[in-house]
């Protein structure tokens, strides 16, 4: 009878009934099992089920031997229920509980994976794209992203494309809802599954930061003077969060809006389907700017999107002015003080390593799981340097001041507070106005070291990105050995050109490049 009535229960919340397989067996009493199969939603898993944050995770995966459909399926039949599907989360589905009347609560629930209904492996028809095969992956992906993943099935699958693109002879799409985790959580675990080329039993490896003992020693001394010293340091660090939270509450409740620019759209565009493209780019070039200007790659990668943007943004106020495009390049165009800010996502997570699958689920392990990242505003100069180096230099110290701030993790603490305090629809909109307030977003992924080989195709780059997010505009960077793939997920309403965007921003890292080595600043 109860088993009846929780149907009827599901089936009015347009969820089906499943049927939950206990990983420990039954227990006389079944509440062990009970309480480790069944666990509530954290409040970051709440918000992305609302329909204004409904934000889904893609992995796109290129692959340098031809993909065999019926191969591939079979190889990730035998395999994913012995790497992802140890996870809880990519074998439970979000059920609704109503037990708290108006408070409804989400937990996740174990049940049976029938990975037929995960892998697709569609039928590839070129006869609208014989000549531009990019165009069709292209394509594929922007039609993924009109839809949504199943609820009432584990919220994630994988497309497997047996095409040939001018990057990699087969492609892989691995989606997974926002929910599950955030990128770095998503990433490990897909890399986890992933092993290196050259020595099939070792996980991929990723940088990490590395602090020497020197360093540590310098940390010491540090901590002794800070009666001596450092007050200003600690007056600084006020100063700045209390600056940078006062600007993300004033972006939150619309006191603060970035200048409308040709990219920044109406608000309302999450729900909007999100052209992406992509471009892979050499590592080895923005590591010799960063050396060369003793910066970080992060500072490269920003200082790159802010130039590129500059150019593009200056291309269409010409063209919007009725110049022609020759001389909307070649003369400045852009209004002076344009306000355009990205949501920066920080990783929170005390160590960015990948782990394998077993280490990731264990308590109390540095690789933490779930949605753990702070917020912080990015506020880009777009304008049109004489020295293009100028841009990084810019980039760099605005970041180096972004550290020496308590924003990510305020901004990590008002979601919980708001959520514990209003509820997640409060919390939802807090976020949305946050989104409409500024223009885009931006975030960059480190990825392994060596070429790694997904169930026998190595794989010729990865790149990452999203789409439902609030905003016109996402710049995601994932590195993968020497290459960095930067994709664009734009809504096509508000920026009809993304290609042209891309190239802007390639063509600035080439320039940033050049003028490095122009100025002998190579060591």
């Amino acid at each position: 009878m109860g088993s009846d009535q929780e149907g009827i229960r599901l089936r009015k919340q347009g969820l089906r009934p499943i049927e939950t397989k206990f990983r420990n067996g039954s227990s006389s009493s079944g509440s062990e099992d009970i309480k480790e199969e069944e666990e509530p939603l954290s409040p970051a898993g709440r918000l992305f089920h609302e329909p204004n944050f409904n934000v889904n995770v893609l992995a796109i995966m290129g692959c340098k031997t031809r993909i065999d459909p019926d191969v591939a399926l079979a190889n990730a039949k035998a395999n994913l229920p012995h790497t992802l599907l140890k996870h809880p989360r990519f074998s439970s589905v979000p059920i609704v509980d109503e037990k708290e009347g108006d408070g409804k609560i989400m937990k996740w629930v174990r049940t049976e994976v029938d990975l037929n209904k995960h892998i697709i492996t569609p039928e590839i028809d070129l006869a609208n794209y014989k000549d531009c095969p990019d165009k069709f992956l292209e394509d594929y992906i922007y039609n993924l992203t009109k839809t949504s993943l199943d609820k009432s099935r584990p919220l994630w699958d994988l497309h497997i494309l047996n095409v040939k693109t001018s990057q990699a002879e087969g492609v892989g799409i691995f989606r997974v809802h926002h929910s599950l985790g955030d990128g770095i959580s998503l990433m490990s675990l897909l890399l986890a599954c992933t092993r290196q080329t050259s020595n099939p039993e070792a996980l991929p490896t990723i940088p990490t930061a590395k602090i020497s003992k020197d360093e540590k020693k310098g940390g010491f001394v540090s901590m002794f003077l800070l009666g001596l010293f450092g007050l200003w340091w600690i007056f600084k660090l006020l100063w700045n969060s209390v600056v940078d939270v006062f600007m993300f509450m004033a972006t939150a409740f619309l006191l603060i809006k970035d200048t409308k620019t040709p990219i920044k759209g109406p608000p309302g565009s999450g729900n909007n389907p999100k052209r992406i493209v992509f471009k892979i780019v050499s590592l080895d070039d923005m590591k010799m700017v960063k050396d060369a200007m003793n910066t970080t790659i992060n500072d490269v990668a920003l200082g790159v999107t802010q130039a590129g943007l500059s150019k593009y943004l200056n291309r269409r106020y010409g063209l919007e002015n009725k110049k022609d495009e020759g001389g909307a390049e070649k003369k400045n165009n852009l209004p002076k003080n344009i306000r355009l800010r990205s949501i920066f996502f920080i990783n929170i997570r005390p160590s960015a390593g990948i782990q394998a699958l077993a280490d990731m689920m264990k308590k109390n392990t540095k690789a933490k799981w779930g949605n753990l990242f702070g917020y912080v505003l990015f506020r880009f100069t777009i304008d049109l340097k004489d020295d293009p180096l100028d841009y990084v230099r810019e980039a760099k110290a605005t970041i180096d001041r972004k550290k020496h701030s308590l924003e990510a993790l305020f901004s990590l603490f008002i979601a919980g507070l708001i959520f514990k305090l209003f509820g997640v629809k409060t919390a939802s909109s807090f976020f949305e106005r946050l989104f409409t307030g500024t223009t885009m977003a931006f975030s960059n992924v480190v990825g392994p070291l060596e070429e790694i080989g997904f169930y026998g195709h190595p794989m010729a780059y990865l790149t990452a990105t999203t789409y439902g997010q609030a905003s016109e505009l996402l710049v995601c960077l994932q590195s993968y050995m020497n290459n960095m793939s930067i994709s664009l997920s734009v809504d096509e309403n508000t920026i009809p050109d993304p290609h042209q965007l891309m190239d802007d921003i390639v063509e600035s890292l080439k320039l940033i490049k050049d003028n490095v080595i122009k100025k002998g600043l190579i060591k």
